[in-house]
């Protein structure tokens, strides 16, 4: 099953019918957004500014080599944590998913996202989608903007992007390729790599883990986590052998998660 919310758009010199068609998709909230979304682990927020993820900034979400599926995972797992109500806008460049292919209605279910909520918008063209997620911000309408390029982010697109998630006071998560991390606006960069699954006593999956770096936050703390999701609770913890210890670390320092991966 993968969601039905989708539309294409391909590159228009009439983009004000563009952009109707894009309000149309989304219809305007009540409400007031939440300014903070918490991962709901304490060795992790306490190394973002506000105790959790800004919801009025730009954030970076970067795979590690060969790791996209795990960075998408962990965006959706994120996402999951919004406030029931308004739908969740996704925006892919043609290069954004590289060959993965579309979100997947059954993943996202077993990562809290209802599948029913997100509107995937496919655009022609990697310029016509950062205008997408610039427009939808400024909209003010969906609860949050999420979207996968397949190149860097240079500082004045960045800004722009950081600028209208401020003024609208909505997160707007982005997707780029491993190697286009750079100088730009974002509030914080995250680098995400999959991690071995903890299994039940019958050897069947049950946690599914990430190695989780903040690589730069402002205002804030790098670190680094072995972080597991439970996808019953739908929520995040740190995994079991690293819940009693200090994982958090400085950049530049030896990698405790990775070593716990590894063990």
């Amino acid at each position: 099953m993968k969601p039905s919310n989708i539309a294409i758009f391909s590159p228009d010199p009439r983009r004000a019918a563009v952009l109707t068609e894009l309000r149309n998709l989304l219809p305007r909230m009540e409400g007031t957004p939440a300014r903070v979304l918490p991962f709901g682990v304490p060795a992790l927020d306490a190394h973002l500014p506000h105790g959790g993820l800004a919801g009025a900034a730009l954030h970076e979400i970067l795979p590690a080599d060969g790791e996209m599926p795990a960075a998408f995972g962990f965006m959706a797992a994120v996402l999951s944590r919004l406030p029931p109500g308004g739908p969740v806008l996704f925006i892919s460049a043609p290069r954004g998913l590289g060959d993965y292919g579309r979100p997947h209605g059954h993943g996202l279910n077993g990562l809290g996202l209802d599948p029913a909520r997100l509107i995937l918008v496919e655009t022609g063209s990697e310029d016509l989608a950062l205008w997408a997620m610039e427009e939808a911000l400024r909209s003010g309408a969906p609860a949050a903007v999420t979207g996968a390029i397949g190149r860097g982010l240079d500082l004045k697109a960045s800004q722009r992007l950081q600028l209208a998630a401020r003024d609208a006071g909505l997160p707007l998560l982005l997707l780029k390729p491993a190697g286009t991390a750079g100088s730009n606006a974002a509030a914080t960069r995250w680098r995400i790599a999959a991690a071995a699954a903890a299994r039940d006593r019958f050897g069947l999956m049950a946690r599914w883990r990430w190695r989780v770096r903040l690589e730069r936050c402002r205002n804030g703390r790098p670190g680094e986590w072995l972080v597991e999701w439970d996808h019953v609770a739908h929520r995040f913890s740190l995994a079991a052998a690293l819940a009693d210890t200090a994982v958090s670390r400085r950049a530049g320092t030896p990698s405790i998660a990775g070593r716990a991966a590894r063990s």
